[in-house]
């Protein structure tokens, strides 16, 4: 297997982009799915980048990735957050995602972060089966919520 796991360019968000499609797919909410190709490089690589992402290519091909920010937390402190984690569903349970994983993991470790958190759907149990494989800690009882660009609009 020739893997290589390395930070995610700007040339690399339009196949990122297709596999936040396959996410969303497999999260069954494709039409969530409304950011721009532009919108996405400027929020990683314009003046004022806000996430971070590690990629995994095998045979020179991008198959995953893992992309990130800070998340502040006033009972934490500063948190990496981990918005996306997806392998694509070819190359899942080859151990791309445990590695990619743990890239993301020793991020967390050597930067600024006390500590690292990230949402599961309580549907997905091979997620939450590989998470649980890590003995993280998978909270219950809270509830998200948010607006949408056009409720933000109506105020």
């Amino acid at each position: 297997m020739n893997l290589n796991i390395r930070v995610a360019t700007a040339d690399d968000c339009p196949r990122l982009l297709v596999l936040i499609h396959e996410l969303a797919e497999y999260e069954r909410a494709p039409q969530e799915v409304t950011v721009t190709l532009d919108e996405f490089i400027d929020a990683g690589f314009g003046i004022n980048p806000i996430w971070k992402a590690f990629v995994a290519e095998l045979d020179e091909k991008i198959v995953g990735f893992a992309l990130f920010y800070t998340r502040y937390s006033t009972w934490k402190g500063n948190r990496l957050y981990l918005e996306d984690f997806i392998v694509t569903e070819e190359c899942r349970g080859t151990g791309i995602g445990k590695i990619l994983f743990e890239k993301v993991i020793d991020e967390s470790r050597s930067g600024n972060y006390n500590g690292m958190v990230w949402q599961v759907l309580d549907w997905n149990e091979p997620a939450i089966n590989f998470y649980n494989k890590y003995n993280a800690h998978l909270e219950s009882g809270w509830l998200n919520a948010g607006f949408s660009k056009e409720q933000v609009n109506q105020f």
